[in-house]
């Protein structure tokens, strides 16, 4: 998705990642990868300032603009041949035990997303 937002000229996305807040041991039961310790993590006071996505039907409800992919990645959102993430919603990779690596037509849906979300933001912002 960063990918996508960069690509719109005048936008800029920047990543952050939350502090971990279970143990390790749980964390290695789960499988879960880990931390790219290139992404900074964001302090609460940070993350005020901070527009992203995270729960967005419970933000969307209160009222949060959310610019879903609707269909607009074309014949990418009706790929049946292989396992594929995402939805109408948002890009997503599934993932399994961790040991799935995200597929070219995932990575493109993020990105193309990114790229979209982008255009639209910036549209609004010239409002």
């Amino acid at each position: 998705m960063k990918t996508g937002v960069d690509g719109v000229e005048g936008v800029e996305a920047l990543l952050y990642r939350v502090p971990e807040t279970l143990a390790s041991e749980v964390l290695e039961q789960m499988k879960a990868p880990p931390k790219d310790p290139s992404i900074p993590e964001i302090t609460a006071a940070e993350l005020v300032g901070a527009d992203g996505w995270t729960a967005i039907t419970q933000l969307a409800h209160h009222g949060m603009l959310f610019v879903p992919v609707g269909y607009t990645f074309g014949a990418g959102m009706f790929k049946m041949d292989s396992i594929r993430g995402g939805s109408p919603y948002g890009a997503g990779v599934f993932a399994g035990d961790g040991s799935r690596q995200p597929s070219e037509t995932e990575l493109a849906l993020a990105e193309h997303q990114g790229k979209y979300m982008a255009t639209i933001v910036k549209r609004l912002a010239h409002a």
